[in-house]
């Protein structure tokens, strides 16, 4: 608890956090009223996998949000930038935390998503891609709203630092936890038919990745 206590500091500037948000909000305007014809939220939550279009644009971008909003909250907690990162300048800019969270969150995600690829279509179950990046970019647009409402509240509220990490961890595993929920048990095909590629994909591609990220932002 004194270790974190004593890494964390609150940025006096935060202008940038406005603009990430509003960045934000504006990204999913455009999903909902350009791919998705002008939906509100209910009707997009609610879209059946037939009817959903442009599926993959909207699915990239709530992904972007997503990662976007949740570097933003964990980067005020990561210790630092390792040596490896923070030597490395380009045009005399440096890496600060939310970068590398930032940079680390999407090479983490980008490295999952192409091994999901390759998972389903070598096991014949290519078919249900589909209906897990509707599903997911669901659960993704809500996850990542609220995510908005705490990273807000982290940099314009006064809060126990210490206490409020620990809320948004227990948070974010609950959040975790009920994705895989529904992944197993939604009347849609989205994990692969056999029950043993099912708990294959939830270990290796899902519980393993979000390990592995912990261990390198909090080394």
């Amino acid at each position: 608890m004194q270790k974190i206590w004593s890494l964390v500091r609150i940025t006096e500037h935060n202008d940038w956090v406005v603009y990430c948000i509003l960045g934000s909000i504006f990204a999913y305007i455009i999903v909902l009223s350009v791919f998705n014809r002008d939906a509100n939220i209910k009707d997009f939550l609610t879209q059946k996998i037939e009817d959903s279009n442009n599926l993959t644009p909207s699915w990239t971008i709530i992904s972007i949000v997503r990662t976007l909003m949740l570097s933003l909250l964990l980067s005020q907690f990561v210790p630092g930038v390792p040596t490896a990162f923070s030597d490395i300048q380009l045009f005399g800019l440096q890496l600060n935390k939310f970068g590398f969270t930032f940079l680390s969150v999407i090479a983490f995600d980008i490295i999952k998503n192409i091994l999901t690829f390759l998972f389903y279509n070598s096991i014949g179950d290519g078919k249900n891609l589909k209906g897990l990046a509707l599903i997911s970019s669901k659960f993704y647009f809500l996850e990542s709203i609220g995510l908005i409402i705490a990273g807000f509240a982290l940099f314009y509220f006064p809060l126990d630092l210490v206490q409020y990490f620990y809320v948004i961890i227990i948070v974010l595993i609950s959040m975790f936890i009920l994705k895989n929920l529904i992944y197993l048990f939604h009347n849609q095909a989205i994990l692969p038919e056999k029950w043993y590629y099912k708990f294959l994909y939830i270990c290796t591609l899902q519980i393993v990745p979000v390990l592995v990220l912990w261990k390198f932002l909090f080394y």
